[in-house]
């Protein structure tokens, strides 16, 4: 990789009390002048989170994320201490911070194509889902979330998995980080509730737009739940 390749970070932060609470959900609005601000910042996003597993129409209000793009690691790096993301960190209880190079993607996000491919790998990677649910069909992929929610939720090779949102209900994000290539196909491929939705999906045109990226990791800090979830991808055993 080289070091000029764009960069996408997210981070996700929890919050404790009405009080964190409430100014964390004030940020959705307030943090998007700061945000539009920032030198290197390219495209960006401020998210809520659903409940249980995070997939799932129900918000959960101690939890949001930020996800930004960057033209480099090192602005990045500069980025992410900023005084908005700093904000974030004193008033979390948590928070922790991924950051990936593209290998992948394909579709829009706002009409955009925010992420810049550069380069596949066999490692540990990330996936992000995103997509504009058409109000004629919001209701029919919500009755199939939960059991997908279930399925991944006991997938033991996903080191870290969560469900964001720009708007509740109509956009909705997955974010799941997977130990290899191989295993995160094995779960969208297999027969159950993920292909049967796909295939749902695909047929009565659900979405009104959609984007599916993929990414390398390039680091992390901060933690999730007491630690890195990095730390905790099951590796595949050798052949």
């Amino acid at each position: 990789m080289t070091n000029d390749a764009q960069i996408t970070s997210l981070s996700v932060f929890r919050f404790d009390g009405l009080g964190g609470r409430a100014w964390a959900f004030s940020q959705m609005l307030l943090a998007r002048r700061a945000m539009a601000r920032l030198p290197e910042v390219g495209f960006w996003k401020l998210f809520g989170s659903g409940t249980g597993e995070g997939f799932t129409p129900v918000p959960n209000t101690a939890v949001y994320g930020v996800l930004a793009t960057w033209p480099s690691r090192k602005a990045a790096e500069i980025g992410l201490r900023a005084a908005v993301f700093q904000r974030y960190r004193n008033h979390a209880a948590e928070n922790w911070t991924i950051m990936m190079r593209t290998t992948a993607s394909r579709g829009r996000w706002d009409g955009k194509a925010p992420f810049e491919a550069s380069g596949m790998s066999n490692g540990p990677l990330a996936a992000l889902t995103r997509a504009t649910l058409r109000p004629r069909t919001m209701m029919k992929f919500w009755q199939r979330v939960p059991s997908i929610s279930a399925a991944i939720g006991t997938d033991t090779n996903v080191a870290f998995k969560i469900g964001l949102g720009e708007v509740p209900w109509l956009h909705q994000v997955t974010f799941s980080i997977w130990p290899d290539p191989s295993s995160m196909a094995e779960f969208a491929r297999r027969d159950g509730p993920h292909a049967r939705a796909i295939q749902a999906v695909r047929k009565g045109q659900w979405f009104a737009e959609e984007l599916y990226a993929r990414f390398d990791i390039v680091g992390s800090s901060g933690s999730w739940n007491g630690g890195d979830p990095l730390k905790t991808l099951k590796r595949p055993e050798p052949a």
